[in-house]
């Protein structure tokens, strides 16, 4: 990672950005490192973001700004922090797509056609930190289960899908297409309309540890689909018309996530704070740490899909990470739920930059 500090007059957009939109979100991350002792170090490479503490005076100011008034709350920004320029292995430039919080159709005990389950986190799942025993280890974890007194993998998601956790209880709800399942295994969290009338809504509790494999790049492989019309929307529609390939593609992903329902605001991001549609974005938590606010210079699709890209040039929260987020100029924006949502999230993956808003005293040391 190669960082350079820039003055914000640079940024593209900077000054028509409706900063007062991000400090909702900011101050969430704030909640979250207030909660933290003071000297523990934020996460990514380099240290860069410093620890807890670090952040303290942003926080208690942004406390005191008018989130309706953008000037104040852009100056806000202008005052205590400095933009700092990104590049990963050379590259300035990255890849940025997007997820929401999908609606599923489910009940409460298996019955046609609620017949998918999804799990709850099992209780013999050891997730293990390994920087906790070596410093070169640092932001790097293993996920598995004890075999006698070894540790091994944990089961691959054919395997579950097949009834390998079948029977131990951790059924959270069924669900009546095992495609949306897979879906939302993807977005990491979602809604499910029951059919009494009620809704459960499920968030991200962890994963079996498995390697995510990204099945638009089998199908475009295959030449089912093309690098031009991949999406979500393209994916599914060829999964649902093909469901016996579908699942043998779906297969080779051999991650699985496991949920918990959740009570109050949410969705929930790995920062553990309540995600802030169009604000919070999903990152490389080795590189990127969480928690910090970016500006971000990018574009989106429109809902409309016979519109044309959209400028996304805007402040966002680093508040959640995903499986497919591989690298320090990669991000996933959170779209919030609805079929907007739905329609700008399944088909965006546009370049983009971004660059680290960072404490002046923290940059300073750069």
């Amino acid at each position: 990672m190669l960082y350079k500090t820039v003055p914000f007059g640079d940024l593209d957009g900077w000054r028509r950005d409706d900063h007062g939109a991000a400090i909702g979100a900011f101050l969430r991350s704030c909640e979250r490192f207030g909660k933290w002792p003071g000297q523990r170090a934020l996460s990514g490479r380099d240290g860069i973001a410093g620890r807890a503490a670090d952040w303290s005076v942003a926080c208690r100011a942004a406390a005191e700004v008018a989130a309706d008034k953008p000037g104040q709350a852009r100056q806000f920004f202008e005052a205590y922090f400095q933009a700092v320029a990104v590049s990963f292995a050379g590259r300035a430039t990255g890849l940025f797509t997007g997820y929401y919080e999908p609606t599923l159709r489910g009940s409460r005990e298996p019955k046609a056609p609620y017949m998918t389950p999804l799990y709850g986190l099992p209780k013999d799942l050891i997730n293990v930190d390994l920087g906790q025993f070596s410093e070169e280890l640092q932001g790097k974890r293993i996920v598995g289960r004890l075999q006698g007194r070894r540790l091994t993998p944990y089961t691959e998601r054919q395997g579950i899908v097949a009834g390998a956790l079948a029977g131990r209880g951790l059924e959270i709800v069924y669900v009546d297409d095992p495609v949306d399942a897979f879906f939302l295994q993807i977005q990491g969290s979602g809604r499910v309309q029951l059919g009494d009338g009620g809704e459960v809504r499920l968030g991200y509790a962890g994963g079996n540890g498995r390697r995510y494999y990204a099945i638009g790049r089998e199908l475009i492989k295959r030449g089912i689909l093309s690098k031009e019309n991949v999406s979500m929307q393209s994916i599914r529609t060829w999964l649902s018309a093909n469901p016996e390939q579908g699942r043998e593609v779906m297969d080779l992903n051999a991650s699985y996530i496991f949920f918990r329902e959740l009570k109050g605001a949410g969705p929930l991001g790995a920062l553990g704070v309540a995600l802030t549609p169009g604000r919070s974005i999903a990152v490389d938590r080795r590189l990127i740490p969480l928690g910090i606010p970016l500006w971000l210079q990018a574009s989106r699709p429109a809902a409309d899909a016979n519109s044309e890209n959209r400028p996304l040039h805007r402040v966002v929260l680093a508040q959640d990470t995903g499986g497919a987020i591989k690298g320090g100029v990669r991000g996933d924006m959170f779209w919030g739920h609805g079929p907007d949502a739905a329609a700008i999230a399944g088909r965006m993956k546009n370049a983009g930059q971004w660059f680290l808003l960072l404490p002046k005293a923290l940059a300073a040391r750069l």
